[in-house]
């Protein structure tokens, strides 16, 4: 089972402010979660194009699952809807006005934006994505998780040494690069 919405922030571009629409989907059971992509316009193109690339057999973070809970917004058309259901992925409209029926997804939504976007003044796309790209790394390999008994979404093999030296560093910045890679 999996999560899919929309986030929004306003980065400085070289027209002025621009508000970005940030598409994420969380997969429930272990909270780890995917950045589909970003555009200032989400229309109904665009989103199928997404659900295209959350199905396929390279990026495939959709395989596998059954179901995918989403909220009414009017992003999520008909059209996007049919597409997953083509692919076995019942998508489940919640009901209207009811955002603690997607709580983990927008808990994530609060951290993301009290912990990263909040703090910075982006003034690219490609800046807020490479924010947004670091933020999950550090989501991933190194935020323990309430929700998991404060377990980390993906473990270290071993935890470094206590007395360890800059080597264990550099192991640990090439296990976010690896992290970053097979996400």
């Amino acid at each position: 089972m999996a999560a899919i919405d929309f986030t929004s922030v306003e980065v400085w571009t070289k027209s002025g402010l621009v508000t970005f629409y940030l598409l994420f989907v969380m997969e429930l059971k272990t909270r780890r979660v995917h950045f589909a992509g970003c555009t200032t316009s989400p229309h109904e193109t665009w989103v199928k194009q997404m659900a295209r690339e959350l199905t396929n057999h390279e990026d495939d973070f959709l395989n596998g699952k059954r179901y995918l809970i989403m909220d009414r917004d009017t992003k999520f058309c008909e059209s996007f809807r049919t597409f997953l259901s083509n692919e076995d992925v019942e998508p489940v409209r919640l009901p209207p006005r009811s955002p603690n029926m997607n709580a983990h997804l927008e808990r994530f939504f609060g951290s993301l934006k009290s912990e990263c976007l909040n703090r910075l003044i982006l003034f690219s796309e490609k800046a807020m994505r490479n924010a947004v790209e670091q933020y999950l790394a550090h989501y991933h390999a190194e935020r323990p998780h309430q929700g998991l008994d404060n377990e980390l979404i993906v473990p270290f093999e071993e935890p470094p040494a206590m007395n360890s030296n800059i080597e264990s560093s550099e192991r640990l910045g090439g296990l976010l690069q690896s992290y970053r890679r097979t996400a």
